[in-house]
């Protein structure tokens, strides 16, 4: 199945000179979730893993999909101010100025090994800052995973120069 096919290309959004990746045009096309399910089910099926933690907010679509195929729980990170409990905090760098994400402090045990998932990797700050909430609960991250990776916006690269795996199932590259 071709998935580049069905994400939709916005020029010139958020801002001018920007090409956004916009992702809804898949989600409305069950057999391209079912694809992508069973994509992500052969690849961590057999690899012991404890949890799938989702970055808000489209994160949660794929990491839930992932975790209930695995039998395993899913672990939201979120936007600052959004959990209702005992969180930990990271700040990370946006264009003009920063933004926090929070985990729930009881959400891993230590030693969990986890694959944190989200839509799409850019520059990577969002997916560093989750990371670092991970790591901060002594859980060990197996893999970051991406239904898009933008390489020439450098973040899966920050990645994996930091010793990480990285996984994508499609690129773009700025064309």
């Amino acid at each position: 199945m071709n998935l580049k096919s069905l994400i939709r290309t916005v020029p010139n959004y958020p801002k001018p000179g920007i090409l956004f990746r916009d992702i809804s045009t898949l989600l409305y096309n069950g057999n391209a979730l079912k694809y992508i399910s069973d994509i992500y089910l052969n690849r961590y099926k057999n690899k012991n893993i404890n949890a799938i933690a989702g970055i808000e907010a489209r994160g949660f679509i794929f990491g839930s999909i992932i975790a209930e195929k695995l039998g395993i729980s899913f672990v939201p990170i979120r936007k600052k101010g959004k959990l209702p409990c005992d969180v930990i905090s990271e700040e990370y760098l946006l264009e003009y100025g920063t933004d926090s994400l929070e985990i729930d402090i009881s959400a891993l045990s230590k030693n969990s090994k986890v694959v944190l998932v989200d839509d799409l990797i850019a520059t990577g700050g969002t997916a560093i800052a989750a990371g670092n909430l991970i790591k901060k609960l002594d859980a060990k991250i197996y893999e970051y995973s991406f239904l898009v990776n933008l390489p020439n916006l450098g973040g899966s690269k920050k990645l994996i120069d930091n010793g990480n795996n990285v996984y994508s199932l499609m690129e773009f590259d700025g064309e």
